[in-house]
């Protein structure tokens, strides 16, 4: 007897995947639905999984998600895209947003009824992701207000929700640099490379043109130039001598604007005065109009400079080892916690209780109706013309919170507390979790000692003094705030790894979590920062002022704490961090680490201002 299937959902998934196949002219196109991210490659697409309920929501973001990915399959070509693909992260992605915002606007012209679908769609992933919350541009993407201000002057639709917002907070600044550019969108909108080239216009205009690289057009005038220089061996030594003395009397003349080499010796001459008039003007029109926020620069200070960016590196733990490592290191890293196995039970218990304490005993009292309060009733036979007194239970507002531990792994941490430090973050993950509250774990260390490539650059190019900071940043997430933990449980296990932990470069770290963390939908957010020292990274205190990284940090510090968007606490170990850090406390042993981040986070919970204060205004644990 065969068993009938009889998931609600099923037909709606078949029509919607036959649909996504031919919308993408792929009929070989394999569609699933999962709960992982939606993604597709050359053969198959996951879309966002519907549920038996088939809610609205559900509904709606399958069908733009599947619009979406089939669009691009169908309207982009992979090899036009890496041939104008820039070299710098920033510039990549503008130049993706952009591209996706064309495909989608394409297909819109012969499918108009796929843009609602995207809608539902984008208004989704905005709200995710807090969007609509955002009030300064420096706050908000660039990259993807510029694709939505494509979409938007290409299909003449507004932006919905949050994502209008980020558009309009960047679009002044978008029109005032980019305007002349993107008029000619609609122009180029079904020739990808012709598009690409608007788009790397759109960045140089931006103030990325450092970021674009080569350009792959001019690449493939100077072969042909090449091939033309071999035929005519006598005058190669003329033209050389011409080109070295333009390039001495224009060193920053840039490769578009000697693109013309096979013109007449007359259009020759006269290309050095258009580019004496060029120069002229840029600093007119770029320099004071930079972005607000650059790469290298930080919003705390602006006059803290990074040498080079090129060799940063923002991981995922999982990309540092292979699977079987980290399942190895987290092996090692449960045999350090099974001495400690009843300690630490015992606070995450106790934190749990504190939580669910609050959770199931908020309560409003005084009101003139509810539940009668039985602890006022004295009043009422003290003085019987006392009206009785009600209370009712309330929500508590931790519910809508996440929680970001952001983890030194500089050297110093090396042994055992870098273990504790693992080891907490762990439990109370796994606690927080349990009290639907959202975790992130990261960490910051550097990819190298003394530089790494960032110093043979600089001294590469000369030593130029004042570099500013001088080495390669590593920037880890260890579980995002959305990933389940048991689905990362194995990436803690990575602290162990030899020759991961290096150097500590504070401020930076801390204005990344906190950039993350403004990002994110809750309400409420908690930063709690765990380190055993102030920042050191010998190659930029080498060659810059020697509280150079400490003032950054201090200016980041008091950034976060005056936006009062994030609530930062931070735990030292062995090291004053109250110098830094409004509300801190610090341990002289890390056996304490446990005990003190439980009390700290579950002060942060407490419904008393008095029990709180209490706990906030401990500085050093006993």
């Amino acid at each position: 007897m065969t068993q009938r299937n009889d998931n609600p959902a099923d037909p709606f998934k078949k029509a919607l995947a036959d649909a996504t196949k031919t919308l993408a002219d792929a009929p070989d196109l394999t569609v699933t639905y999962s709960v992982d991210p939606p993604g597709m490659t050359a053969d198959a697409m996951r879309l966002p999984q519907v549920s038996r309920r088939m809610t609205r929501d559900e509904v709606l973001i399958a069908r733009g998600t599947a619009d979406a990915l089939a669009l691009r399959r169908r309207h982009h070509d992979a090899d036009v895209a890496a041939k104008y693909n820039p070299t710098g992260q920033m510039a990549r992605d503008l130049y993706e947003a952009m591209e996706t915002a064309r495909c989608e606007a394409v297909g819109a012209r012969a499918m108009p009824g796929t843009l609602g679908n995207i809608d539902a769609k984008i208004a989704h992933e905005a709200e995710r992701k807090g969007y609509s919350q955002i009030r300064s541009a420096q706050d908000a993407p660039l990259a993807q207000a510029a694709g939505y201000l494509v979409r938007h002057l290409a299909t003449g639709r507004p932006m919905p929700g949050g994502a209008g917002n980020v558009m309009e907070l960047w679009r002044p600044f978008i029109e005032e640099q980019a305007g002349g550019t993107l008029d000619h969108v609609n122009d180029v909108l079904a020739d990808q490379a012709a598009f690409a080239r608007l788009a790397r216009q759109v960045i140089k205009d931006l103030g990325y043109g450092d970021q674009l690289g080569e350009d792959p057009d001019l690449q493939d005038e100077d072969e042909g130039e090449g091939d033309e220089a071999e035929e005519q061996p006598d005058t190669s030594e003329g033209q050389e001598e011409n080109e070295s003395e333009e390039a001495e009397a224009e060193p920053d003349q840039s490769q578009e604007d000697t693109q013309d080499t096979t013109e007449s010796k007359v259009m020759m001459d006269e290309a050095p005065d258009m580019e004496e008039g060029e120069e002229a003007e840029l600093p007119e029109s770029d320099a004071p109009l930079e972005p607000p926020q650059p790469a290298p620069y930080s919003d705390a200070d602006p006059n803290y400079s990074v040498y080079t960016t090129d060799f940063d590196e923002e991981i995922k733990a999982e990309e540092l080892a292979e699977p079987a490592e980290l399942e190895r290191l987290r092996a090692y890293l449960d045999q350090q916690l099974e001495p400690l196995k009843g300690a630490v039970s015992r606070l995450a218990n106790k934190l749990q209780r504190r939580l669910q304490a609050q959770q199931n005993r908020s309560w409003e009292f005084d009101l003139e109706e509810g539940i009668l309060d039985a602890g006022r009733l004295a009043r009422v036979v003290a003085n019987p013309t006392t009206p009785l007194s009600f209370k009712i239970e309330k929500d508590t507002e931790f519910r809508d919170t996440c929680v970001t531990l952001l983890l030194d792994n500089s050297g110093s941490m090396r042994g055992r507390p870098i273990s504790i430090a693992a080891i907490c973050a762990d439990v109370l993950a796994r606690t927080l979790e349990r009290c639907q509250v959202k975790v992130e774990i990261l960490g910051f260390t550097t990819r190298a000692w003394k530089g790494g490539q960032s110093r043979e650059r600089w001294l590469a190019q000369g030593r130029p003094p004042q570099p500013g900071r001088l080495n390669d940043l590593r920037h880890i997430i260890y579980k995002g705030a959305d990933a389940p933990w048991r689905r990362v449980r194995s990436n803690l296990g990575l602290m162990m790894k030899e020759g991961l932990l290096k150097e500590n470069i504070d401020g930076e770290a801390l204005e990344w979590a906190h950039r993350r963390m403004i990002q994110r939908p809750e309400q409420r957010k908690i930063l709690m920062v765990i380190s055993d020292g102030a920042p050191v990274d010998d190659s930029t205190l080498s060659v810059n002022s020697a509280n150079y990284l400490e003032k950054h940090l201090r200016d980041v510090i008091a950034m976060v704490e005056k936006r009062k968007a994030v609530e930062l606490i931070a735990i030292g170990i062995g090291h004053d961090v109250t110098r830094y850090y409004q509300r801190a406390v610090t341990i002289t042993d890390v056996e304490q680490l446990a005990g003190a981040m439980t009390e700290q986070l579950a002060s942060l919970f407490d419904s008393d201002p008095r029990a709180r204060a209490r706990v906030m205004g401990i500085r050093k644990a006993s």
